[in-house]
């Protein structure tokens, strides 16, 4: 993505407008733990779990710990995510990672049921301009195929309808046709195989949405982050594992988060950690490590999303115990498998 700008117009862009409703705030503590069969010598790590302060949300509240100790630093990418990274020069069988955060969103005004259908001649001049070309391009797992165009053939994907329509069908359409099933696939895999499964989770239907919108001329992106489970919603993603979307480009709306594995238009509930062009640009963990050991290492995450009164006047985190799942890491690790 354009360094120094997309920062400025992901802020810009993700702003529908806000209600009149109050901000929510949400504690999240993130809790990622790796053990190796055999202790390793030295492990390099960079971790994207900080949510984004921009648009709708501002994060009040962020630590990082490592366990072994490890002097944690950070940065901000192109894309204004912040990544923190580390280096546990010690001999250790096991990584524990602990992210908390508070962070306050805003609820975004309603959608429109429909835009004006000359959206599609700025989406063109807007292509044409390179401005969003990242977000157009084929990427490591959001690209076309014969089996997504058969799904496109399939959805009769179009213009004779406005963008915004357009967007809303795909969801409805992933939702209903695609079952939800964690450890269907790999965090490598490529987006045919849930295709031709018609089955897979969260990261799955944002590449394969992502991958339509881009062949309709939608610029589209990914997006990694926490969702809040209201026991009134009818979520299918996982309550304790992080959650990913995607965000689609439409003029006069800018960016709107669109959520195809719940069917829905991005809430105060999603809270965003990082964007880029799919999975592949922010996993939550990346690292390598010295040492003798085999890959079967083993990688258990909890992750814990809740509400806080906007009327705490001492903003305190909630000191949760994390909720570990054990499973295999292997490459069956996805953003919400995890």
């Amino acid at each position: 993505m354009e360094p120094n700008s997309e920062q400025e117009r992901g802020t810009r862009n993700s702003e529908r407008g806000t209600s009149d409703a109050l901000p929510v705030r949400y504690t999240v503590r993130h809790v990622t733990r790796f053990t190796y069969d055999v202790p390793i010598a030295e492990s390099v790590m960079e971790a994207r779990m900080q949510p984004r302060s921009d648009g709708l949300q501002r994060c009040l509240h962020f630590a990082l710990t490592a366990m072994p100790r490890a002097r944690v630093m950070m940065f901000r990418d192109h894309d204004g995510n912040t990544i923190h990274h580390f280096d546990i020069p010690v001999r250790h069988a096991r990584l524990t990672l602990t992210a908390e955060a508070l962070v306050e969103c805003v609820s975004p005004n309603p959608l429109p049921d429909a835009v004006d259908r000359e959206s599609w001649s700025t989406l063109d001049a807007v292509a044409e301009s390179g401005e969003y070309w990242e977000c157009l391009a084929p990427s490591t797992y959001a690209r076309t195929s014969s089996s997504l165009r058969a799904l496109s053939t399939e959805m009769r994907l179009g213009r004779d309808q406005d963008p915004l329509t357009l967007l809303r069908g795909m969801m409805s359409h992933i939702h209903e046709h695609f079952e939800y099933r964690p450890q269907s696939t790999r965090v490598d895999s490529p987006i045919d195989e849930a295709l031709e499964s018609r089955q897979g989770v969260c990261q799955d239907f944002a590449h394969i949405f992502i991958a339509l919108a881009r062949e309709a001329g939608i610029p589209a992106r990914y997006v990694s982050g926490y969702l809040f489970h209201d026991p009134r919603s009818e979520d299918r993603s996982a309550t304790d594992a992080t959650h990913a979307w995607a965000e689609a480009y439409v003029p006069e709306h800018g960016w709107i988060g669109c959520d195809p594995t719940n069917n829905l238009f991005a809430e105060e509930r999603h809270i965003r950690v990082a964007i880029g062009r799919d999975y592949a640009d922010v996993p939550p963990t990346r690292g390598v490590y010295t040492g003798v050991t085999t890959v079967k290492s083993e990688l258990a995450v909890g992750v814990q999303v809740g509400p806080v009164s906007i009327r705490d006047e001492q903003l305190p985190f909630t000191p949760w115990l994390s909720r570990e799942a054990s499973a295999p890491l292997g490459d069956s690790q996805h953003s919400d498998q995890q």
